[in-house]
């Protein structure tokens, strides 16, 4: 489905087996509120800001906000929930909770009573009365899988979220959660919120067959290689003094430097070419890949928003789409690495890409 929408041509696509449909790109809200030291230096947008973001977002088709109950302590869902104020039919507001939001044995995990309080804090702090998309941001090894699944379920029912979703789960994981809503008649998640980029491909080997397979839709989180694929990094540059890389490598992602370099040699490549940017060419190679819904994208301020709008309406080409797959490709682990080398193999399990 496309929308034209001002000057931007927007694709909407259904998120995993739902009849939800969201916008190829959606932007996320870890910027907003700044509190703390990992989200201090992703960004420290205010209410005002935050509004205007929303409307350049929207002029533009993008309809999806992501944000979670950790990002800024619950200022990030706060400052969200002003910036839409008014204009709720407008949009879909997607949150997360499991991680940790304080010391008490119930700021943290996902039990029946953990998640009711977690929804009922969203959407106090989000002013709505119901979440679009509501998340689990990690798995919780402690609770049965048949609790969360219930207690989720119990608050689609009410009305209190519509869509629900995992992140960052093991395959095992996620299999397990969907195998037990279907063995109890109950809400499958229909979502998988993933890192995903060209310098992190793992979500390949497993995640992505097994999204196919189950009809569950990839949310893609860090599309930039944790901002690693700006175009301001290169092979023997030192890092950019206002680079959050400084502060905050050690919490994302793992890269490669010199996997990283020669991704970036190809990006910069393509970029003469098309006339784009370095992360317009790297969102849109993502937004080829297979079950990806939506790719999130976040910004501080207009001019980094606009640049990202710019990764959509157009396309790669089939030989660039090769170069970089190339560039960036990496030996998967075991057992999915014989699938990838031996056709006979190939032919009895093909890979999702």
């Amino acid at each position: 489905m496309n929308v034209r929408t001002g000057e931007t041509h927007m694709e909407y696509r259904r998120l995993g087996a739902s009849g939800l449909h969201v916008p190829a790109l959606s932007f996320g809200a870890g910027t907003f509120g700044g509190r703390g030291e990992l989200f201090g230096a992703w960004g420290d947008t205010d209410a005002e800001q935050a509004r205007r973001l929303v409307d350049i977002s929207l002029d533009a088709g993008v309809s999806m906000f992501d944000t979670a109950d950790v990002y800024s302590d619950g200022a990030s869902e706060e400052v969200l929930g002003a910036a839409v104020k008014g204009r709720r039919d407008r949009v879909l507001l997607s949150t997360k909770a499991t991680l940790p939001t304080g010391p008490g044995p119930r700021d943290a995990g996902s039990g029946r009573a953990r998640l009711i309080g977690a929804v009922e804090g969203s959407l106090r702090r989000l002013g709505t009365d119901y979440i679009d998309l509501f998340q689990l941001h990690a798995f919780d090894a402690g609770t049965p899988v048949e609790e969360v699944v219930a207690a989720l379920d119990d608050l689609v029912r009410a009305g209190k979220i519509r869509y629900v979703g995992a992140s960052n789960f093991a395959g095992w994981q996620l299999m397990k959660s969907l195998a037990a809503a279907d063995r109890n008649g109950l809400t499958r998640y229909v979502a998988h919120q993933v890192y995903y980029s060209l310098v992190g491909r793992d979500y390949e080997w497993e995640l992505m067959p097994l999204g196919r397979d189950q009809g569950v839709g990839a949310v893609v989180w860090s599309p930039l290689g944790w901002g690693r694929l700006t175009g301001k990094i290169r092979r023997g540059q030192p890092l950019p003094d206002g680079s959050r890389l400084h502060r905050t490598a050690e919490a994302g992602p793992p890269v490669d430097d010199e996997k990283l370099y020669d991704v970036v040699d190809v990006l910069d490549e393509l970029a003469a070419e098309t006339g784009k940017t370095v992360p317009q060419i790297a969102l849109n190679w993502l937004l080829r890949r297979p079950t990806v819904a939506t790719v999130i994208v976040g910004a501080r301020n207009e001019q980094q928003l606009r640049q990202n709008l710019g990764a959509i309406g157009w396309e790669l080409d089939t030989d660039q789409i090769a170069r970089l797959d190339k560039a960036s490709a990496t030996t998967p682990p075991y057992p999915y690495y014989p699938y990838y080398r031996l056709p006979d193999f190939t032919r009895l399990n093909p890979p999702a890409v």
